[in-house]
């Protein structure tokens, strides 16, 4: 497990080569049509923006959603930090994070990004205008039933592009030890490779955000 793999280290920093897909290699921001992960789950598109009119506050989602935060963090070379999650065996996703009550979403998501990688040293570069909403496929729904104890539909997420402004060893995958780690490995990567290995269901916003993101990451 890559927990294990962690932990035995003893090191909080575990960083792992990145393997490029063999697939046809785009430009950006073009991306794949094809999925290799996750066919199971129903290929429903259910991307739509809801309002958020600025970062100091976020207007209530569609009904059913649950409140979040994304975080785009990129290092000086405009690569992008991306996470392989404990629960989801080769799923790669940028860190996010729900929205805690009368939390501000701008500080939601540098809370979020210390809670899951230790990263502090970050600024805020950019915002997406708008809010992008993805529905969970039934089986991630009902395991998050159980774990939240509430039943979404989905997540309404805010997006904030950052740039890390320290040295690495201030990755730290076990966070700041509030909450359980849920990454095992972690790697810089291009746009490209952060959808292609992102679940299916999350593609779509990843999509739009890194699209809207693209004039900072070229």
């Amino acid at each position: 497990m890559a927990l294990c793999r962690s932990l035995y280290l003893n090191s909080p920093l575990h960083r792992v080569p990145l393997i490029v897909p063999s697939k046809p290699i785009f430009l950006f921001p073009e991306y794949p049509s094809s999925s290799s992960k996750f066919t199971n789950y129903p290929k429903t598109q259910t991307l739509f923006s809801c309002s958020c009119s600025s970062s100091s506050s976020m207007e209530a989602p569609p009904q059913g959603y649950r409140r979040n935060v994304g975080i785009c963090l990129i290092n000086p070379s405009k690569k992008i930090f991306a996470a392989s999650r404990l629960d989801i065996p080769n799923a790669w996703q940028m860190p996010q994070g729900g929205i805690d009550d009368s939390e501000e979403p701008k500080v939601a998501a540098l809370r979020e990004l210390k809670e899951e990688t230790g990263v502090s040293s970050a600024e805020v570069l950019a915002e997406v205008p708008y809010c992008l909403t993805y529905d969970f496929p039934p089986e991630v729904r009902e395991k998050l039933k159980i774990q939240w104890g509430s039943d979404w539909k989905g997540q309404a997420q805010k997006w904030f592009l950052l740039k890390f402004t320290r040295k690495e060893e201030e990755i730290n995958l076990l966070g700041d030890g509030t909450e359980k780690p849920e990454f095992g490995e972690w790697s810089w990567m291009t746009p490209k490779q952060i959808v292609e290995l992102a679940v299916d269901f999350k593609k779509p916003v990843y999509k739009e955000v890194l699209s809207v993101f693209a004039p900072y990451l070229q």
